[in-house]
Order: structure tokens, then sequence, then C-alpha cells
């Protein structure tokens, strides 16, 4: 029963957050593609380049979620105060 509340809690993660991971797989693919251009031309080593353009994306992809995240929180913060504010 635990297992099939973690793949419906799963789901519904994904589902949620849908616009902010296709953002994230798209500006992760634009990085990599600059990094190797980047790396390439630094090294002039096809293997070294896609290896460093692989390594920092990939750090740089997971660091873009969780700010995006916590500009979506931020903003709905800000919308929720002046709401408060009227209220009062």
């Amino acid at each position: 029963m635990q297992e099939r509340a973690r793949h419906v809690s799963l789901r519904r993660s994904l589902q949620n957050n849908r616009q902010t991971l296709k953002k994230t797989a798209s500006y992760y693919l634009i990085h990599i593609t600059v990094a190797a251009m980047v790396a390439y031309a630094v090294t002039g080593n096809l293997i070294a380049s896609l290896t460093l353009s692989l390594l920092e994306p990939t750090v740089q992809a997971f660091a873009f979620f969780f700010h995006e995240k916590a500009w979506q929180r931020w903003n709905a913060r800000s919308a929720a105060v002046p709401a408060e504010a009227q209220a009062a």
C-alpha cells in the first residue's frame, strides 16, 4: 500500500511541476551545447570537452529546478500579501 501511495505522490509531483521540468530540460540541452563548444575551443580535445560539458550543466540543471521553485514560492507569497492587507 505504501508503494502505491509513493507512486501516486511521485506522479502528482511530476504533473504539478511539468512546466518547470520542461524548462529545466530545455535549459540543460542548451547549456550542454554551449559548454561543449566553449570547452572544445579552450581544450581542442573532443573527449575532454564532452566530459566537461556534461558535468557542470548537470549540476546547474538541478540548481535551476530548485531556483525556479523558490521563485514560484516567492511570487505566491507576494501575491498573498496584498490580498491579506486588503482584508485587514
